[in-house]
C-alpha cells in the first residue's frame, strides 16, 4: 500500500471527521476503493469506533434507476441508519465517472426528490466525503494515473492548519460585508451576503467543512442580480457542460443558456423553485489544486476560481431557526478569475486577476 494512502485516511479519520471511541460510523466505499477503505478501517479500529462498511457504486445505482418505474418511495430503512449513526464517510472511487449518464433526467430527479429525508439525515451527522486516486478519476482529468496520484496527494496532504489561518482572513472580510461583486469576461453579478455567516472550509467538521481535499471560504448569498459565465469544464450528472451562462433578476434565474450541455443545466433549474436561486457563493483557496480535473471535488477548492451553487443553502451559514435556500439540488459551477477580473465586498476589492489583498501580485 502506498504510504500516503495511509497518511490520507489518518488527515480523514483525524483532523476531517474527528472520530472518537465509541462513534457509530458509517463507511461509503466505491468500488475501486479498496485501499483507502482498508486504511480507514484500520484507523477507526486503533480509535475504538464502530464500523459498518456500504458499497457504492454507479453501475449499481444505474441498473436500479433504469429497472424502476420512477414512483420512488422515501427510504425510511437508510434514514433510520443515519438517524442512528455518528460519522458517515464517503470514499468515492468508481470505474466509470459517466456510468449514470444515461439515466433519464426525470428519473434522478424523482429519485432525488424521494431521498431529501435521507440526505438531511446524513447531514446531521459529522460527514466527509473524499475520493481514492482511480484510474477512471485520471482519465476524467486527462492525466495518466502516476501524475494523477502526486496531484492528488498535493491537494489532500496539506498543511491545514496553516491554510486554515489564512482562509480566516477572507472569512472575517465576507462575515462583515454586506455585497459582493464579481466582475469578469462575462460575468457583472452582484449578491446580498449581511446576516450570514461565512465558513473556513478547511477540510474539518470542526470548521463546518465536510470535503478532503477542501480550500475554499463559502458563504449562502441571495438577492442576486446581473449575470454569470461559467467557463471551467465540467461534467454534471455524467453529461459534459461548457460556458454555462446564467442571468438573474430579483434573486432567481430569469435566463441561461450553455455552449453545451444546456439541456442538463435546464434540468437541474427545473427540479424544484429553490433550484433557480443560489444557495452558495465559494471562493477557492486551495493552491496544491493547480489545474482542472473536471471533478468538482477537487475544481471547485482550486485557487483563482469562484463558483455558485444554484439549489440548497448550508445551515451553517445560516443565523440560527432561520431557513435559508431550500431544494433537492445543490450543483456547483465553476469561473476562473484568474485573469482581468476582481472580487468586491462593499466596494473594496479583495481580489484582483487572483491574487488577494493580502497576497505578493496584488495590484
Amino acid at each position: 500500500m502506498d504510504e500516503r494512502t495511509r497518511e490520507h485516511a489518518a488527515v480523514l479519520v483525524e483532523w476531517s471527521a474527528r472520530v472518537e471511541a465509541g462513534d457509530d460510523v458509517v463507511l461509503s466505499v466505491g468500488p475501486d476503493a479498496h485501499e483507502l477503505a482498508v486504511a480507514v478501517a484500520e484507523e477507526l479500529g486503533e480509535r475504538g469506533a464502530n464500523l459498518l462498511a456500504t458499497y457504492d457504486s454507479g453501475e449499481v445505482t444505474r441498473a436500479y434507476l433504469r429497472a424502476h418505474d420512477d414512483e420512488f418511495e422515501a427510504p425510511d430503512h437508510e434514514r433510520a441508519l443515519l438517524e442512528e449513526t455518528d460519522v458517515y464517510l464517503s470514499l468515492g472511487g468508481g470505474r466509470n465517472t459517466s456510468a449514470t449518464a444515461d439515466v433519464p433526467g426525470e428519473t434522478r430527479q424523482a429519485y432525488r426528490s424521494a431521498r431529501t429525508a435521507v440526505r438531511e439525515a446524513r447531514y446531521d451527522t459529522r460527514w466527509v466525503s473524499t475520493v481514492h486516486p482511480t484510474r477512471s478519476l485520471a482519465q476524467q482529468a486527462n492525466m495518466s494515473y502516476e501524475e494523477y496520484r502526486e496531484f492528488a496527494y498535493d491537494a489532500i496532504l496539506r498543511d491545514w492548519e496553516s491554510l486554515a489561518e489564512e482562509m480566516d482572513r477572507l472569512k472575517e472580510l465576507l462575515d462583515e460585508g454586506s455585497k459582493v461583486r464579481l466582475v469578469s469576461s462575462g460575468t457583472d453579478l452582484t449578491m446580498r451576503i449581511d446576516g450570514r455567516t461565512a465558513v473556513n472550509s478547511a477540510a474539518s467538521v470542526a470548521y463546518d467543512s465536510h470535503n478532503l481535499p477542501s480550500g475554499e471560504v463559502f458563504t449562502a448569498p441571495y438577492g442576486t442580480e446581473g449575470e454569470v459565465t461559467f467557463d471551467v469544464p465540467m461534467t454534471i450528472r455524467g453529461e459534459p457542460v461548457r460556458n454555462v451562462r446564467l442571468e438573474f433578476a430579483d434573486g432567481e434565474v430569469v435566463d441561461h443558456d450553455a455552449e453545451q450541455g444546456a439541456s442538463v443545466i435546464e434540468e437541474v433549474l427545473e427540479t424544484d423553485d429553490g433550484a433557480r436561486r443560489l444557495g452558495e457563493l465559494g471562493v477557492g483557496m486551495n493552491r496544491g489544486i493547480d489545474r482542472y480535473t473536471d471533478n468538482i471535488l477537487f475544481d471547485e477548492k482550486m485557487g483563482e476560481t469562484v463558483h455558485l451553487a444554484v439549489g440548497r443553502a448550508y445551515d451553517a451559514c445560516l443565523p440560527d431557526g432561520e431557513s435559508g435556500n431550500d431544494s433537492a439540488v445543490h450543483v456547483d459551477l465553476i469561473t476562473d478569475v484568474g485573469e482581468e477580473s476582481r472580487l468586491e465586498i462593499d466596494g473594496e476589492v479583495v481580489q484582483r486577476n487572483g491574487s488577494f489583498r493580502w497576497e505578493d501580485g496584488f495590484e
